[in-house]
């Protein structure tokens, strides 16, 4: 897989891309993924975010919006395997995640605004495969989007 430089991809493609300008961490072992975006929005609940997960990724990123909130974890080790186990090449959390040592091991790229230990409700509240905007940057499904150390890319 060749490395993916966000900052050569802006130069080049400037005005076709979106740049997320809130400051997400890297939490997974691989800092570098791209792939077309799938999406969840879901607040301190995790059960639909975990029955997208189950599903065959092939090769996708799932943009999840938990509304900014660190109040309780989205993504945890068990999820975030799941992940690995059916090809999701990443995960980006506007919101916490939990198990960030474990995920760090995982090959699996996963960008979040944080982490904590508390669990997410377990409802399924939340919609699948909709038109996100976090940061004033539209996440639309099937659009791709691609991650480094220095941020997040999207195709307008």
């Amino acid at each position: 897989m060749d490395l993916i430089n966000t900052a050569d991809l802006y130069d080049t493609h400037g005005d076709a891309l979106q740049s997320l300008a809130l400051q997400m961490q890297d939490i997974g072992a691989m800092t570098c993924f791209d792939g077309p975006v799938r999406t969840v929005r879901c607040f301190q609940d995790n059960a639909l975010l975990k029955s997208v997960l189950a599903t065959p990724g092939e090769g996708a990123v799932l943009v999840v919006d938990g509304g900014g909130s660190l109040e309780t974890a989205l993504v945890g080790d068990v999820i975030a395997g799941m992940a690995v186990d059916n090809g999701w090449a990443g995960i980006i959390v506007n919101g916490a995640i939990r198990d960030r040592v474990a995920i760090g091991t995982l090959p699996l790229g996963v960008k979040a605004l944080g982490s904590n230990p508390a669990k997410s409700t377990k409802t399924g509240a939340g919609a699948a495969d909709v038109e996100l905007i976090i940061g004033g940057v539209t996440f639309r499904p099937g659009a791709h989007v691609w991650c480094d150390a220095d941020g997040v890319l999207v195709e307008r």
